[in-house]
C-alpha cells in the first residue's frame, strides 16, 4: 500500500516543475500595452503575432478615441499591471470635426463641424496624459504619431495631421518619450492599402505592414530595456 502511495510521487513532482518552469517562462516575456484608436486596433493582432516569442502585447479594451476619453480612462486602462512598455497614440479623434446634424458616419463634418480638441488643447491634454501615465507606471513610453489623412475625408483636413504631430512631438521631446513616427509611412501604405480616398482606415494588408513599422520599434526598445 506505501509502494502504491509513493509510485506517484515522481509523476507529481515533473508535473509540478513542469507547471512551475512553464509560469517562469511566461512571467519572463516583457509586458507591452497598446492605447490607441481603430488603427491600432487594426494593426495591433499583427503586433501580437510578430512579438508572439518575444513579449505579450495587449491593447486597452474598445477604441481610445479622443485625448479626453484618454484622460477619463488612463488609469483604469493602465490597471494594476506591471507594464514594460506602454505605447500611446490619439490624434484622429481629436482633429475630427463633427456636427450634430450631419449624415456621415461619427457626424463627420469639417465644413460646418466643430473640431473635437484645437491643437493647442491636443497638447495640453497629451502633456497632462504623461503625466498621468508616469504617475501611474513606470514603464517605458513610446508615442506614435498620428496616420495619415486623406483629403477627401469627410471630418477631418489632411494637413491637419502635421500640425497635430508637430505639436505631439513637442511634448514627447519635453517629457523624454520616444516616438515612432509613422506618418510618412501610413501615408504610403495608405495609397495602396487604405480604404479609399475619403477613408483614414486600412485594409487588413495595410494593418498588416503598419503593425510590422510598430513591431519593429517595439522590439528595439525592448532590446534597449534589456541593455539597461
Amino acid at each position: 500500500m506505501n509502494h502504491k502511495k509513493y509510485s506517484n510521487k515522481p509523476l507529481y513532482i515533473i508535473l509540478l516543475l513542469t507547471v512551475f518552469i512553464t509560469s517562469g517562462f511566461y512571467n519572463e516575456k516583457p509586458k507591452i500595452l497598446i492605447i490607441g484608436d481603430s488603427i491600432s486596433i487594426g494593426y495591433t493582432p499583427f503586433v501580437k503575432k510578430n512579438l508572439a516569442a518575444t513579449a505579450i502585447v495587449e491593447h486597452n479594451p474598445g477604441n481610445a478615441q479622443h485625448t479626453g476619453t484618454g484622460l477619463k480612462q488612463i488609469e483604469a486602462w493602465i490597471g494594476d499591471t506591471n507594464w514594460d512598455i506602454i505605447q500611446f497614440n490619439w490624434g484622429l479623434w481629436d482633429l475630427c470635426y463633427r456636427h450634430p446634424d450631419s449624415k456621415e458616419y461619427g457626424n463627420r463634418d469639417k465644413i460646418n463641424g466643430k473640431v473635437t480638441y484645437t491643437v493647442e488643447e491636443y497638447a495640453a491634454n497629451l502633456d497632462t496624459l504623461v503625466r498621468k501615465i508616469k504617475e501611474k507606471s513606470n514603464a517605458k513610453l513610446v508615442f506614435v504619431t498620428t496616420s495619415y489623412v486623406p483629403k477627401e475625408e469627410a471630418g477631418r483636413f489632411e494637413a491637419d495631421a502635421k500640425r497635430y504631430n508637430k505639436a505631439a512631438i513637442a511634448v514627447m521631446k519635453k517629457h523624454n518619450v520616444s516616438v515612432n513616427h509613422i506618418y510618412k509611412a501610413s501615408k504610403t501604405i495608405h495609397k495602396k492599402y487604405g480604404k479609399g480616398s475619403h477613408d483614414v482606415h486600412y485594409t487588413k494588408d495595410g494593418y498588416k505592414k503598419l503593425g510590422k513599422i510598430v513591431s519593429g520599434f517595439l522590439f528595439e526598445q525592448l532590446k534597449m530595456l534589456k541593455k539597461q
